[in-house]
């Protein structure tokens, strides 16, 4: 397959594809900003850097250092450590990992599996980071027949690979990661970030863009724009995506398509049913049918 050098045209071959896409990068492309996308990532720290924000949550990270990342989740690098920031960044398309998993094995469980003490790094021994090099170089290789399949075996085994030393590091280290002292950030920054918040907490509500500028005493059109200057999307997109993530999740907990729809803050059962369609592709009911 082909490796992207830029981020952006990564996530977009993965959601255009539905599929995964990787890129390797340097420093020659310029870090995003707070970003927001719907597919899974996964981010491998070649060179190191200093700071990670995912979720409002910092990290530092260290060379061989790998974080996962689920959709919708707010990301973006704060600090750089050296000129030349080399890392590998999977975008996956969360539907696709899925229709691998079996009754013992779920691909999602790095991206989906939240421990407090846990977070989202981890830290590769120097064997598990030649590993994961060596799917990235299968990857990697020149176009030709039967690429594709091959390229989905080295997928496989890679996501098992990660998944497998994800599992095993989370019962082996309990102990909370020490957490990387605060800086200050960008004014529009640290309010994203609390816009973010607020949101993710208050799902069930109604959240008008008008109640949220009021809240936190600005004016709409101001929210709209650094809201989209800083994550790349809309604020009513962000929304809606989220509340699509947590109806998925109540579905496959075996909730109604009702009780769903109230329990994800849509206030209108049709809209609800128009919006999940269009972003999952099929309907509730069917979607809850195949998660059984």
């Amino acid at each position: 397959m082909i490796i992207q050098n830029s981020c952006k045209a990564a996530i977009q071959s993965c959601l255009d594809t539905k599929t995964f896409a990787a890129a390797h990068l340097y420093n020659d492309e310029k870090t995003m900003n707070i970003h927001i996308h719907d597919c899974y990532e996964v981010y491998y720290s070649i060179s190191g850097g200093k700071q990670f924000l995912i979720d409002n949550r910092f990290y530092d990270f260290q060379p061989g250092d790998i974080f996962f990342i689920n959709q919708y989740e707010s990301h973006y690098l704060s600090q750089i450590d050296r000129v030349t920031h080399e890392r590998i960044v999977l975008s996956i398309y969360p539907d696709y990992l899925r229709k691998f998993s079996t009754g013992q094995t779920d691909l999602d469980v790095c991206f989906t599996r939240r421990d407090a003490s846990f977070g989202h790094k981890l830290s590769l021994s120097l064997e598990e980071q030649k590993r994961f090099l060596y799917y990235i170089h299968k990857l990697s290789k020149e176009e030709d027949y039967g690429q594709d399949i091959l390229d989905l075996s080295a997928f496989l085994e890679l996501m098992t690979c990660l998944n497998r030393i994800f599992l095993q590091r989370c019962e082996r280290d309990r102990a909370p990661e020490t957490p990387v002292p605060k800086k200050a950030p960008a004014a529009h920054t640290e309010q994203i970030n609390a816009i973010l918040s607020y949101v993710n907490l208050n799902l069930t509500e109604e959240l008008t863009i008008g109640k949220l500028a009021s809240h936190f005493y600005l004016s709409s059109s101001y929210l709209c724009r650094i809201f989209k200057d800083e994550t790349g999307t809309t604020i009513n997109r962000y929304i809606t995506a989220k509340r699509i993530t947590r109806a998925k999740e109540l579905l496959s907990e075996g909730y109604s398509v009702t009780e769903t729809c109230g329990m994800c803050g849509f206030q209108d059962y049709s809209n609800f049913l128009k919006a999940f369609t269009k972003a999952v592709g099929i309907s509730p009911k069917k979607y809850a049918m195949f998660e059984q």
